[in-house]
């Protein structure tokens, strides 16, 4: 098994500590085996195999109408002693009312306990009532290009080889592991959207107009990295004869965040020092969705460069904005704690405009100031603006 140690430490650090672990992202992200690795993880540190109770709720095992008294029963049967039991949960969501059996397991056992899901039950609003303070959410991307890289490494394959196929294909571990083309890859990564669409959106919400909601994702899609509202979606439709509420839009996006389809970027006024409501971003959980529905077009490459780098951020754990300095757009504004960034992405430095390098300088603060780039020879630092290479920002420990 490949070892994603970033999401092993970060649970090590949590362990014990009297909180439900949470973690929640798209279908075949890789939680299942981050659980495993922790199975493993535990044995290791002396912990007795029968006090690991490892449960994947959307096994056959189970029945279609199993209750959360059922679910904190057929646990409750398996410890049998007083001493301290792990329990990892797979996709819980499966179960309604899932958070009460587990806030019973919490409350009423000697437990530490790890779950994860892939849709809006895993978010906090809808979990606050009964884990309230008593929960850890820890979100779950696909792999980092440093993860890629480590499941590649028998490949053969240069680092540069590496990065192309990383932003051509994508980081499900399900497609690293093997050795597909780009065709194969972009049917299994159909295949992952095509039954979170399914089970997480549509049978959820009842979607009965698929082929709206179907136009409302493609458009989504083709803008990833543009700022654009409901109301744009609205007329866009209304252009191609077809209606539907800006409510529905709204319900739409909604749906796709809480199955980690599209993560949102909202606006943040540098000089107001204000989150903005309006005109946000959206980003796909991996690059590879893009081009599963649209097939791969070299002029869509900026807008999935800015893709990987926001979840890049995200991986190290900052919140991440578009900044709006007065009319100048900065592509990111990361803030983690009393520590924040800059970043731009583009694909080449432009050699006739200095627009990417210019928005930087004037943001008037000593905090660090990134473009990122594929362009090969751009490297260095203007004025205080460093300019970075892709591979070499993701694969930095730390900025």
């Amino acid at each position: 098994m490949i070892v994603r140690p970033h999401y092993l430490d970060l649970l090590k650090t949590y362990r014990d500590v009297p909180l439900v672990k949470i973690l929640a992202g798209i279908r075949r992200c890789g939680k299942s085996t981050i659980l495993e690795m922790l199975q493993d993880d535990l044995i290791k540190s002396g912990v007795p195999a029968d006090h690991i109770i490892s449960m994947r709720y959307t096994s056959e095992d189970f029945d279609d109408g199993m209750t959360d008294k059922d679910m904190y029963n057929g646990i409750k049967k398996k410890m049998t002693d007083g001493e301290r039991y792990y329990l990892l949960l797979d996709e819980v969501q499966e179960i309604t009312g899932w958070e009460k059996a587990v806030n019973s397991l919490l409350e009423n056992t000697n437990t530490d306990i790890y779950v994860t899901g892939s849709n809006s039950k895993m978010m906090s609003s809808e979990i606050s009532t009964y884990l309230t303070g008593r929960y850890i959410s820890i979100p779950v991307f696909t792999l980092s290009f440093s993860e890629y890289m480590e499941f590649k490494k028998a490949s053969g394959r240069t680092p540069k080889e590496l990065l192309t196929r990383y932003i051509r294909m994508g980081g499900f571990p399900i497609v690293a592991l093997s050795n597909f083309d780009e065709s194969a890859a972009y049917q299994i990564v159909e295949g992952i959207y095509n039954s979170v669409i399914t089970s997480d959106i549509t049978k959820r919400h009842n979607i009965t107009n698929f082929d709206l909601f179907n136009r409302v994702v493609k458009y989504i899609v083709e803008n990833v990295g543009k700022t654009f509202s409901a109301n744009a979606i609205v007329k866009f439709l209304k252009s191609e004869g077809r209606s539907l509420s800006v409510e529905s839009v709204y319900n739409y996006l909604e749906w796709l965040e809480k199955a980690f389809v599209i993560y949102r970027c909202q606006r943040y006024d540098l000089q107001g020092k204000s989150v903005l409501k309006t005109q946000e971003k959206f980003y796909l959980a991996d690059a590879s969705l893009k081009y599963c529905m649209m097939g791969f077009n070299p002029k869509s490459v900026a807008a999935m460069l800015e893709n990987i780098v926001y979840f890049e951020l995200r991986r190290k754990g900052y919140e991440v904005y578009i900044g709006k300095n007065e009319t100048k757009v900065i592509d990111f504004v990361a803030v983690r704690r009393d520590e924040r960034i800059y970043v731009q992405v583009c694909r080449n430095l432009p050699e006739e405009s200095d627009r990417e390098v210019a928005n930087l300088l004037e943001i008037k603060d000593h905090y660090p100031k990134y473009v990122v780039t594929l362009d090969e020879l751009a490297a260095g630092n203007i004025n205080g603006v460093k300019i970075v290479h892709l591979a070499d920002f993701l694969l930095a420990e730390d900025y």
